[in-house]
């Protein structure tokens, strides 16, 4: 099981740089969640160093370890729709004492593992319909729970995943489609009989950004005041009016790029973007280098993963999409997420070093 490994430090030193900078954030508005969040940090870390310790490598080939992981993740998607209570609204967090988990967060990598195998071993029948219909309930099941508790941001990354997948593997253009088809069905159904009604208004408030300022449209408003306040070089540690003052919500998860760009200005944020693109750029290059189509599918998924996650993020921040509850992956507050990817990032160097 034991074998001799190495570690990609750049994919290891990047992810703690951007850990860092949400550290910073937590340093400066909230130093409970910070002594939280370095406590995911340090697990984190040892994830990704302790997890190319061992041959995952040999695991991925199997069907069972991929139905295994998706299996598990699904059943806790079921626990979470009947235990979870309420928060904000949402029922996505199983309470483990001090600390919660998101089951929603763990499902998304077991759909990349499970995706990886799948399509790997589907590659030469993708063009069959069975196939593609196939893939599809793999993805609807776990995906309509998601949208149940509600978490529509969610929802939206896991068919992102999904139709990442499709397109990678060199579907036909007509099934490509028709996958856009469903997702236009789906979602004229979700509008109908899915969306909380402050869902609709997040969406209705995108295309009319000065309704309702103090309402539907309070938040993106005060997160695009605190990207423009922060100007090139921000206003400084611990000097951002809009976290300090409490104007700007959820400062620390969902609009935690914007209360970076506040105190450490355009320079900041920059930096930022560019450690991510240098991080999926490593990634990529260990599919690259891969021997086999399972791993190319496992470090394409991560990239997929962490894409989503930031353009999902980004465009909410920025008002381009509603506000979906997505933080920035590394770093915004939340220990879920963060052990996801980091355990991901773990495998993939499993699987360079083999």
């Amino acid at each position: 099981m034991f074998s001799g490994r190495r570690w990609d430090w750049y994919i290891i030193g990047t992810s703690a740089l951007l850990m860092g900078a949400g550290l910073l954030i937590l340093a400066a508005s909230d130093r409970y969640l910070l002594a939280r969040q370095i406590i995911w940090m340090g697990l984190a870390l040892g994830l990704m160093i302790v997890l190319p310790f061992f041959n995952i490598k040999a695991l991925l080939s199997y069907k069972w370890f991929a139905l295994g992981v998706y299996a598990v993740a699904l059943g806790l998607l079921i626990v979470t729709y009947f235990i979870a209570p309420a928060v904000h609204g949402a029922r996505s967090w199983i309470p483990l004492g001090p600390f919660k988990m998101q089951p929603s967060e763990f499902m998304q990598a077991a759909l990349i593992i499970f995706f990886s195998y799948f399509f790997a071993a589907k590659h030469i029948s993708i063009a069959n319909i069975k196939t593609i219909a196939a893939s599809f309930v793999f993805f609807f099941i776990p995906t309509v729970l998601v949208a149940l508790q509600p978490n529509l941001g969610t929802a939206i990354i896991m068919f992102g995943i999904w139709f990442g997948y499709l397109l990678v593997s060199e579907m036909p253009a007509k099934y490509v489609g028709g996958a856009v088809l469903i997702l236009a069905v789906v979602g004229v159904f979700m509008w109908h009989f899915g969306f909380a009604s402050y869902q609709k208004a997040r969406i209705i408030g995108l295309f009319n950004p000065h309704k309702d300022p103090l309402g539907i449209n309070y938040n993106a408003i005060q997160s695009k005041i605190a990207i423009g306040s922060g100007g090139f070089f921000g206003e400084g540690f611990g000097q951002g009016t809009e976290v300090q003052l409490g104007f700007l919500p959820a400062a620390q998860t969902d609009f935690a790029f914007s209360s970076f760009i506040e105190e450490w200005g355009f320079l900041g944020g920059a930096v930022v973007l560019s450690l991510f693109g240098f991080l999926i750029y490593r990634i990529l290059r260990i599919g690259m280098t891969a021997d086999n189509n399972i791993l190319r599918f496992l470090s394409l998924g991560t990239v997929m993963f962490i894409a989503l996650h930031l353009a999902v993020n980004l465009g909410s921040v920025t008002g381009f999409l509603p506000v979906v509850g997505e933080g920035m992956p590394f770093v915004s507050y939340g220990g879920s997420d963060l052990v996801t990817i980091s355990a991901l990032i773990g495998v993939l160097q499993s699987v360079k070093s083999s």
